[in-house]
């Protein structure tokens, strides 16, 4: 197996257990999201001004930010799984240069070399 067969093997088995880690984490906070929504419909009183405590609008704001972040993550993670199975993974996507390790370690859904990356504000 050649070396590269080796990494993107490798590669996908670190995205995999990070995709298990973060799909749990989005699961979590849709059934967070659900009890604070229940919790919102069962209380009519105004929780803006209670002393004991986050409100359940911040609750809410929170958790919905929480999520749009893992789901964004998780939709990273699944492109990058699918730069492996096409062969292109560890490719930019702007230049078409390679991604260096060291950012792929760091960032293993990267689909941007550094340079890029900085050019794009990311």
């Amino acid at each position: 197996m050649s070396n590269r067969a080796e990494g993107s093997g490798v590669a996908r088995a670190a995205l995999e257990r990070r995709r298990a880690d973060v799909a749990a984490r989005v699961d979590s906070l849709r059934r967070e999201l659900d009890a604070v929504q229940r919790l919102r419909s069962q209380n009519s009183d105004d929780d803006e001004h209670d002393p004991e405590g986050a409100t359940t609008s911040q609750l809410w704001s929170q958790s919905s930010g929480l999520l749009a972040d893992a789901e964004r993550e998780l939709s990273e993670l699944d492109a990058a799984l699918s730069r492996i199975a096409a062969g292109d993974y560890g490719i930019c996507r702007q230049c078409g240069g390679r991604i260096s390790s060291e950012r792929l370690e760091a960032r293993p859904a990267a689909a941007l070399c550094i340079d890029c990356a900085r050019r794009q504000g990311r």
